[in-house]
């Protein structure tokens, strides 16, 4: 079995002691891991401008409103949280909610 970083296992802990649910546990630890898979470095040598280029990225490939969000809400957990960088979650934007067609 794979040892797990100093960081991620950080994210695990700090996930576990605010009490989330496991399956918000393995979401928010897969979407941050996604997110540094696709620059190719640690997610905590990427700042905003990586954010914002990740966001246009899922929003380019048309993933689901819900996926985006649930990305932006690990990602703010991950600086916010983990690293306790107070700068970074306030300007990671949360994706507007779909508007639904009425008369369709």
């Amino acid at each position: 079995m794979a040892q797990i970083s100093p960081l991620r296992q950080r994210m695990i802990e700090d996930l576990t002691i605010r009490n989330l649910s496991p399956e918000t546990q393995r979401s928010y630890v897969h979407h941050v891991a996604k997110f540094s898979r696709f620059f190719g470095r640690p997610p905590d040598q990427l700042g905003y401008e990586e954010v914002r280029a990740y966001q246009a990225h899922l929003v380019g490939r048309r993933v689901s409103w819900g996926a985006l969000n649930q990305t932006v809400c690990a990602l703010r957990f991950f600086y916010g949280v983990t690293l306790g960088r107070s700068d970074l979650p306030e300007r990671i934007a949360y994706a507007r909610t779909p508007r639904s067609c009425r008369s369709c």
